[in-house]
C-alpha cells in the first residue's frame, strides 16, 4: 500500500528538490518566512488561501491538495468555521463538489451548521454556481424538514428555481413539491414565488393552477400594497426591494394572467375586463423611473392585448389595425413579438384568413424567432420557448392547409423534435395527429425524420400506439 505523503512533507520535498530556501519561497508566493516555517513544521495551521499561495508557488493545480486538506486540516482538528468556510467556497468555485460534500457531510452531524451552511448556499447561488448551491440547499432543508422554518421554505424556493429546465415533466414536479412550501416564505417574497410558479403552469399549460396561482398572488399583493402606503413601515419598505418588479405590478401581473386563462378558455369578452383592469392604473402611488418603466409597458400590454381579443374572438376587422400597432411599436421586445405573431396565426388558421403577406412582411422577425438566448428570468426562459413552439406549429398547420407542404412539414418536424426534447407529450401527440392528417404528401425524408422522431417517443415512453 502507497503511503501518501502529508502536504508538509511533500513543500519540503519539492524545496529540496529545487534548491529553494523558506525564505526564497517565501517571496516567491507572498507569505511571511515565519509563517511558512510553522506550516511547514506543523506548528502552525493552514488556512486554504495559504495552501492555494503554496500550490500555485510549486505550479501545481490549485485543488492539489484539497482531499489531503480535509484530511489534516479538517478531519483530523477541532471544527474551525474561520478555516472551514474559505474551503468550502473554493470548492464551489474550482468544482469540486466531492471535496465539498465530504466536509458537509461532517458538518451536517452537528445543526450549529445549518444557517451557516445556508449562507453559503445562498451566496454560491448568486454567484451561478447552481450544482453545488443545489446539493447544499437539499442538505440544509433535509436537516431543517421538521421545523416550521423560514430557512426550510427558501431552500425549497432556490431548488424549484435550480430545478426548473427544459423537461416539462421535471418542471411539474419541481412546481408541485415547492407549491406546499410557499406560504412558508416571508410575505413579501411570496409574490415573486406565485409569480414564477405561475409562469411555469402556464408554460405548461395547467390553466387551473396559473388562474390560482395569479388570484393569490392578486390578493396578498393588494394587502402589502395598502401596508406600504398606509403604514410606511421601514421594514416593509425595505422589504419591497427585494421584489424583482415594483409591488404594483404583482397586481397588474395577476390581471394579466386571469386575461391569458379566460383566453384559453375562448372567454374573450371576460379576457377583455381583466385586460381593461390592467389598462386603467390610476391608483399607482410610485412616480419613480422604474414605476413609470413598467406603468409604460402595460399600457403597451393593455393596447396590444385588446386588438388580440378582438381578433381572436372572430372580428377580422381590426386585424390592419393590430398590424399597425405593431409596426408602430418596432422597438418592441422579442417576448413581445413572438406573442403578436402567434395571435395572427391562431386567427388565421381559426378563421381560414390568408395572411402570406403579413408572413412576408414579419419574415426578419420569424426567423429570428428561435435563436433567442435563454433567461434567467422565469418568464422568458420558460413562456417564450413554449410561445415559440406554438407559433411554429400554427405556421406548420398554416402552410400544410394550404398546401405549401414542404415548408409547412419543415415547421412540424422542428416542433415535433423540440417537443420530445423537453418530454412533452401532450404537443408531441398533437403534432403527430397533424403529420398524419398531411402524411400522403410528405416527401420520404420527412417520413424518414418522422418515423424516427416517433420510435424515439415510444421509448421515452411519450405515447404508445
Amino acid at each position: 500500500m502507497q503511503i501518501t505523503p502529508t502536504i508538509q512533507a511533500e513543500v519540503q520535498t519539492y524545496l529540496i528538490r529545487r534548491g529553494l530556501t523558506m525564505t526564497e519561497f517565501g517571496h516567491i508566493i507572498d507569505l511571511n518566512v515565519g509563517t511558512l516555517s510553522g506550516i511547514i513544521t506543523g506548528n502552525r495551521s493552514l488556512s486554504v488561501y495559504q495552501l492555494d499561495r503554496i500550490t500555485m508557488g510549486m505550479d501545481l493545480p490549485p485543488d492539489y491538495f484539497y482531499e489531503r486538506y480535509i484530511d489534516e486540516c479538517i478531519e483530523e482538528e477541532p471544527f474551525n468555521w474561520k478555516r472551514i468556510s474559505p474551503f468550502l467556497y473554493r470548492c464551489v468555485e474550482l468544482g469540486r463538489l466531492d471535496c465539498l460534500r465530504r466536509v458537509v457531510g461532517m458538518l451536517l452531524d452537528n445543526p450549529v451548521y445549518l444557517p451557516s451552511l445556508f449562507k453559503v448556499a445562498e451566496n454560491s447561488f448568486k454567484k451561478g454556481y447552481n450544482e453545488a448551491a443545489a446539493y447544499l440547499y437539499e442538505n440544509v432543508a433535509e436537516g431543517e424538514k421538521y421545523q416550521y422554518s423560514d430557512r426550510l421554505a427558501v431552500c425549497q424556493y432556490r431548488l424549484f428555481t435550480i430545478r426548473v429546465g427544459d423537461d416539462q415533466n421535471q418542471n411539474l414536479r419541481a412546481a408541485s413539491v415547492f407549491e406546499a412550501f410557499v406560504e412558508r416564505l416571508d410575505e413579501v417574497e411570496q409574490l415573486d414565488a406565485l409569480k414564477d410558479l405561475a409562469n411555469v403552469y402556464r408554460s405548461l399549460r395547467k390553466w387551473d393552477k396559473v388562474d390560482e396561482m395569479a388570484r393569490k398572488m392578486r390578493d396578498k399583493a393588494k394587502i402589502q400594497y395598502t401596508l406600504k402606503h398606509q403604514q410606511n413601515s421601514r421594514e416593509l419598505n425595505e422589504a419591497a426591494k427585494k421584489l424583482s418588479r415594483p409591488m404594483f405590478v404583482y397586481i397588474t401581473y395577476a390581471d394579466l394572467l386571469c386575461a391569458s386563462v379566460c383566453e384559453e378558455q375562448g372567454d374573450y369578452d371576460q379576457a377583455l375586463q381583466y385586460t381593461y383592469a390592467y389598462a386603467n392604473l390610476d391608483w399607482v402611488k410610485e412616480t419613480d423611473e422604474d414605476a413609470l418603466y413598467w406603468l409604460k409597458l402595460y399600457q403597451h400590454w393593455a393596447q396590444a392585448n385588446v386588438l388580440a381579443n378582438k381578433l381572436l374572438s372572430g372580428d377580422v376587422s381590426v386585424l390592419y389595425e393590430y398590424l399597425n400597432y405593431i409596426d408602430a411599436s418596432s422597438d418592441t421586445i422579442q417576448e413581445d413579438r413572438v406573442t403578436q405573431l402567434l395571435n395572427i396565426m391562431m386567427m388565421a388558421n381559426r378563421y381560414q384568413i390568408d395572411v402570406h403577406d403579413i408572413l412576408k412582411r414579419f419574415e426578419t422577425e420569424i426567423d429570428s424567432i428561435t435563436q433567442q438566448e435563454p433567461s434567467a428570468d422565469m418568464y422568458t426562459h420558460q413562456v417564450v420557448p413554449e410561445q415559440s413552439t406554438r407559433f411554429k406549429y400554427e405556421l406548420a398547420k398554416y402552410y400544410l392547409n394550404r398546401g405549401r407542404y414542404s415548408i409547412g412539414f419543415k415547421y412540424l418536424l422542428d416542433v415535433l423534435s423540440k417537443s420530445l426534447a423537453i418530454n412533452k407529450e401532450a404537443f408531441f401527440i398533437k403534432c403527430i395527429r397533424l403529420f398524419e392528417q398531411f402524411k400522403e404528401f410528405a416527401d420520404v425524408k420527412a417520413c424518414v425524420k418522422y418515423e424516427n422522431l416517433v420510435s424515439e417517443g415510444q421509448k421515452e415512453k411519450l405515447f404508445y400506439y
